[in-house]
């Protein structure tokens, strides 16, 4: 990947749409201010090109797990590999999706008043829950698996499940009222990255619930109830 520094950021968000992640995180305006280079808004913002650069080219270059068999893995590396791939991130994806699901919502809701509406409130209710989702995770199930302790685990694994069945049902939602994230041709840049980003959004996140619904939460109670003999 090679992204000239006198291209402008809102081609680069137009070619690159993961690259708006990090012009989110510094504030670089690439909707409005999409016409201004790269080398310029770097030299207006006091930010440094090449860390620019490089923060960019980790975000495209940024793969998918589907190499290691996890499922011959030690589960307390899964659950290290869960919370450093899928859930740290999460941390700064989800308020990134929701401030652009708010603000294409607001600008361009006109166009489609019941697509619109429904897209933020889908969104809004699965981030909320996802929030309260790994913070359960994280503070109490992850750690009993760790422990030893996965028959103990079935309940919270029970209700983990479910929320993931309502996590899919929305994310189906979403595609749907998206009509499969096929961009329109008015589409500013901000709702261009809107799509692309709840599309990778989708695939991540599918990739993380087969993670614990079919290796992480079976091998726990499996392993428990071979201990317990």
């Amino acid at each position: 990947m090679s992204i000239n520094l006198e291209s402008s950021v809102g081609q680069i968000a137009t070619d690159h749409p993961l690259a708006t992640r990090v012009f989110s995180r510094h504030n670089i305006d690439f909707c409005c201010g999409g016409g201004n280079s790269l080398k310029n808004v770097c030299e207006q913002a006091g930010l440094n090109t090449d860390t620019i650069l490089a923060e960019i080219q980790n975000e495209l270059s940024t793969t998918s797990d589907n190499d290691t068999q996890w499922d011959k893995e030690s589960l307390p590396d899964l659950i290290d590999h869960i919370l450093k791939i899928y859930h740290r991130p999460l941390d700064e994806e989800l308020p990134r999706l929701e401030f652009m699901v708010r603000k294409v919502h607001d600008v361009h809701g006109d166009k489609n008043p019941k697509m619109f509406a429904e897209l933020k409130q889908t969104y809004v209710d699965l981030k909320n829950e996802l929030d309260a989702h790994m913070l359960k995770e994280e503070q109490i199930l992850f750690p009993m698996i760790k422990g030893g302790n996965g028959s103990m685990a079935m309940g919270p694994v029970h209700v983990m499940q479910m929320e993931h069945d309502s996590a899919g049902a929305a994310l189906k939602r979403m595609r749907q009222l998206t009509n499969n994230y096929q961009i329109p041709d008015e589409a500013c840049n901000t709702w261009r990255a809107l799509w692309s980003g709840l599309e990778a959004f989708e695939e991540s996140l599918h990739q993380h619930i087969h993670l614990e619904n079919n290796i992480l939460f079976p091998k726990a109670i499996k392993m428990e109830k071979e201990l317990m003999g």
